[in-house]
């Protein structure tokens, strides 16, 4: 491996690294945001999703110049792929920080009810995969990377159990219908969190093991 290329691939993690803290600052606006009401923080995060777009955008490049010069082979080659769809599941997660942020600014328009459910444990939990999720990149852990994996059932019946408890209170209080169904979004994005840091986990074991386990069950 040249010095050039080393070169290259290190500033490609510092990259990647630099695009995890930024969407996990958009993700933490976005939840503190709904939690307070705070539109201006909502716009905030709204507005700042042009930088982790454009973040999103030059890390590609980055990733297919590196293809195109250096030609990679083995864990080289399984790296830069993996930044690839890591980069994209990121640039995803900040989308859904968004579409929360979005929700706020309806949300805060209207009475205020108690939400149906503990949105700040569903974010809690979310964001904690996807942190552990670039923990097991960093270190190339793949014992975190399955455990982030195993996260993911919890995730699901907290989704899963907010469908329930809005589709009683809808009945019993008819005129909240509106409000409702703006924290159902909120738990769906949430748990689309939780997925993109689920794929990030697997890319890791990609990355270090060479095995593709999605669409397998995780018996770690």
């Amino acid at each position: 491996m040249t010095q050039h290329f080393q070169r290259e691939l290190d500033h490609l993690k510092r990259e990647l690294l630099e695009l995890s803290v930024l969407v996990d600052d958009c993700v933490v606006k976005s939840i503190n945001s709904l939690r307070n009401r705070d539109e201006a923080l909502a716009r905030e995060v709204i507005d700042n999703d042009d930088a982790v777009d454009n973040a999103e955008v030059a890390l590609e490049e980055q990733c297919l110049k590196i293809l195109a010069l250096h030609q990679p082979v083995a864990g080289d080659l399984r790296f830069i792929i993996a930044a690839l769809k890591i980069n994209n599941e990121l640039e995803r997660v900040a989308d859904l920080a968004v579409n929360i942020a979005e929700r706020t600014l309806v949300i805060g328009r209207q009475k205020i009810i108690d939400a149906p459910f503990d949105f700040t444990h569903m974010a809690n939990k979310s964001r904690s995969m996807l942190n552990r999720s670039i923990d097991s990149l960093i270190t190339q852990d793949t014992k975190l990377a399955h455990e982030v994996c195993q996260a993911d059932d919890e995730v699901d019946e907290l989704n899963r159990d907010v469908y329930r408890r809005v589709y009683q209170l809808i009945k019993e209080q008819p005129e909240n219908v509106e409000i409702l169904i703006n924290y159902v979004s909120v738990s769906r994005h949430l748990e689309r969190m939780a997925d993109y840091a689920t794929n990030i986990a697997e890319d890791v074991i990609y990355l270090v093991e060479g095995k593709i386990i999605r669409h397998q069950p995780d018996d770690s």
